[in-house]
């Protein structure tokens, strides 16, 4: 599975990427940001990465910057997952590729296709010292719960407070959009 967006290409991650995928989140500033990830990252944390399968349900995937050079830069991975029973949006860039806008586009992307999918409601959260996180979801549509949670950090080695977010995608749809009373999320190119 692929997607298109305005600036990004997002497709699924292969073996072969794992040392460019290394080179990106090798950077104890964007791990301890992330619940699943461990800090030192590692070659070996870099290889079983890439070299996961795709759940059909659950997809994941890299974010590249397309170019006119081949291959296109790697510059983060957004994807669904799951947590506590319900699905969740998660993401994380390399820091070079903070603050362009990137996360709420690839975010945008993925929620337009978990409506496809069939998914009604998405968890997220971000922990309670990066609100930069909490800004993108909240662009995209999610709204704060009210609930902060304790969640375990891989990375940090210890549970910290997480700020929760929802975002009511309404019902399923196909890829042409419509008005169906859910949140709005803007069109998408499948390439």
């Amino acid at each position: 599975m692929f997607i298109r967006s305005e600036r990004l290409f997002l497709r699924p991650g292969w073996p072969e990427d794992w040392q460019e995928l290394l080179s990106r989140i090798a950077d104890e500033s964007v791990v301890r940001n992330l619940a699943k990830a461990p800090w030192p990252y590692t070659a070996d944390d870099a290889r079983w990465f890439a070299s996961q399968p795709q759940d059909a349900r659950l997809p994941h995937f890299f974010v590249t910057l397309p170019t006119s050079a081949a291959p296109a830069e790697l510059i983060g991975c957004v994807g669904l997952g799951e947590v506590d029973g319900e699905v969740e949006l998660g993401y994380w860039f390399a820091r070079p590729h903070w603050n362009k806008g990137y996360a709420t586009e690839a975010a945008r992307a993925v929620l337009r296709l978990a409506k496809v999918l069939g998914h009604r409601k998405l968890v997220a959260g971000h922990f309670i010292d990066n609100p930069a996180s909490g800004a993108v979801l909240r662009k995209v549509g999610f709204v704060p719960t009210g609930r902060v949670r304790q969640r375990y950090s891989l990375a940090r080695g210890y549970e910290t407070q997480s700020i929760e977010h929802r975002i009511d995608l309404g019902r399923s749809s196909d890829c042409d959009g419509g008005d169906d009373g859910g949140t709005p999320v803007p069109a998408m190119r499948a390439a």
